[in-house]
């Protein structure tokens, strides 16, 4: 019996990465890995995200082609797997702007429970990197969500939601970032982003997309200089 009580001791004091398959590429290097390769001109700018930008070069392929843009979201990221590929994905491009737009996934806790403060932290540490080479970096809100689906059992999500949007909009303020916010623009009076712009309560619709373009090509021809 003791050796059972020792060896159920030993397995849930084990951190959550010994469970992962060591061949598992965590922060998926891999997803852009041919794509990276293949880009011969600088890009305008580069949008690092999750499943919220995953989606959008899928729905409006041509606001991407058209302004020199090149989507590096992966679905279901949280900000901490971002943050470890951003040299790679984001960096190695040489873009002039970074637009960083993570969140979602770090209050759904897809890798586990992380503090707001952390959250806002891992983005911190994204536009240093940035601004470190060069790149300028632009900051989004997280889009509105009245709840996720695949975390029914999480309260709360709507005030989650605005007590980030609120620590990113101050740091974004106090470091002279360019803040983007599509959290006022989209929510319902549920603090969730209405039928018309979601299928599921959390992506956006291709009418979504087309309101977050017309505020973030504003943002980044500013940003970057660009007048086109």
């Amino acid at each position: 019996m003791k050796k059972l009580y020792f060896i159920l001791a030993v397995f849930f004091c084990l951190p959550a990465t010994a469970q992962i398959s060591p061949d598992a590429d965590w922060a998926r290097f891999n997803r852009y890995a041919s794509a990276n390769a293949g880009i011969t001109s600088r890009p305008v700018a580069v949008l690092m995200g999750d499943s919220i930008t995953d989606g959008w070069d899928n729905a409006d392929p041509d606001f991407f082609t058209d302004n020199g843009f090149v989507c590096r979201g992966i679905s279901g990221q949280t900000s901490s797997q971002m943050l470890v590929r951003f040299r790679r994905d984001v960096v190695d491009l040489h873009p002039e702007c970074v637009v960083i737009l993570a969140g979602t996934n770090d209050i759904a806790r897809n890798t586990g429970y992380i503090a707001p403060e952390n959250i806002v932290g891992n983005i911190a540490s994204m536009c240093e990197i940035a601004k470190a080479h060069k790149i300028k970096p632009v900051i989004c809100s997280v889009t509105p969500s009245a709840s996720f689906f695949w975390r029914r059992e999480l309260d709360g999500v709507p005030g989650m939601i605005v007590a980030l949007n609120e620590m990113l909009a101050a740091y974004a303020a106090e470091n002279r970032i360019p803040y983007v916010d599509y959290h006022s623009l989209l929510k319902d009076e549920n603090g969730g982003l209405p039928e018309e712009y979601s299928a599921d309560g959390t992506h956006p619709t291709p009418a979504c997309y087309k309101i977050m373009e017309q505020v973030l090509l504003k943002t980044v021809r500013k940003t970057a200089g660009r007048r086109r």
